[in-house]
């Protein structure tokens, strides 16, 4: 199960900053348009910064996630974050396949999981009774559709881009409509929580990553998590096991395995592989060379100190 491969690929510029690659940014961008829970997710995260000395980073909103990673790409800001998971809808697609299959130069330089919470927003003068339509992005519908069915028996709902626009679609009707959306946006359009926490479950959480072009010191005395990207041969019979063994032989706990198909042919995937440790950590760096001799591609996404649970944050 050794091999004698030239472990240089795991080698990327890393952060020589004292701070974390995220709180030395000085402008870092996010899923917009404001209000949406990205930015919510990004400014708790800032919040627990420490303040003494530190000048909080301008915060950029972009139309979407592939317009975020390419803002980190192109320079326009030297740190981005966008959704990847979300413990009931699960994998965000769009950000998985864009890190599993570009040739982006960035890294995960750390995970945050951030509670969601629901808010059904009005203008002040709206009441619960009297509400025609609901608008919000399809994932929040999603996630609210027993309250809606309790509360709002037969509403019509109608999809918006985003849950912050559909709060800034609301501000502007002079109908009875509500939205799904967060506490920051009914601020941000001068709308009301009509209800709070709508939501299905109340362990509704979503994992955001933060991006950048530079890996994460690997020297914090927080347990880490190192990504990567495997893609394996065609029709191979053991493919998976191919990579899973490497892991098993050196006892290396997985923590996320996922498939992906590369939409190059039909029957051709991908893995993504969330691992316990540092990639410099001699276990996790000889399974990782193995599998580079052995695979047609194998991409490191990061290694950064794994996300808290909200209650522990």
């Amino acid at each position: 199960m050794n091999c004698n491969c030239d472990p240089g690929f795991l080698d990327w510029p890393t952060s020589g900053a004292d701070e974390l690659v995220i709180l030395s940014a000085r402008r870092v961008g996010f899923l917009g348009p404001h209000g949406t829970f990205t930015e919510e997710a990004l400014r708790s995260t800032l919040l627990r910064a420490p303040q003494e000395g530190w000048r909080p980073p301008d915060l950029v909103p972009f139309a979407s996630i592939a317009d975020t990673i390419h803002g980190v790409e192109e320079g326009a800001v030297e740190c981005a974050v966008v959704p990847i998971e979300n413990s009931i809808e699960g994998s965000v697609s769009m950000t998985v396949d864009y890190l599993a299959r570009e040739d982006h130069g960035l890294q995960v330089v750390r995970e945050v999981r951030h509670p969601i919470r629901h808010r059904l927003i009005t203008r002040p003068e709206v009441h619960l009774e009297g509400i025609s339509k609901v608008v919000s992005h399809p994932h929040a519908v999603a996630q609210c559709r027993i309250w809606l069915r309790k509360n709002l028996p037969g509403i019509h709902v109608e999809a918006a881009n985003s849950t912050s626009g559909a709060v800034e679609t609301v501000a502007a009707s002079s109908e009875p409509w509500a939205a799904i959306g967060t506490a920051i946006a009914a601020e941000e359009y001068g709308c009301i929580i009509l209800r709070d926490s709508i939501e299905d479950h109340d362990d509704n959480e979503t994992r955001f990553v933060f991006l950048s072009k530079v890996r994460e010191r690997q020297d914090l005395s927080e347990p880490y998590k190192t990504s990567v990207v495997c893609e394996s041969m065609k029709d191979r019979p053991g493919a998976l096991l191919l990579i899973l063994q490497e892991f098993a032989y050196r006892y290396i706990n997985l923590t996320k395995i996922e498939s992906r198909p590369s939409k190059r042919r039909l029957g051709d995937y991908i893995f993504l592989v969330d691992m316990d440790g540092r990639v410099a950590d001699e276990r996790v760096a000889e399974a990782l060379s193995c599998l580079a001799c052995k695979l047609p591609r194998l991409v490191v996404l990061g290694s950064y100190p794994i996300g808290k649970p909200p209650h522990l944050s």
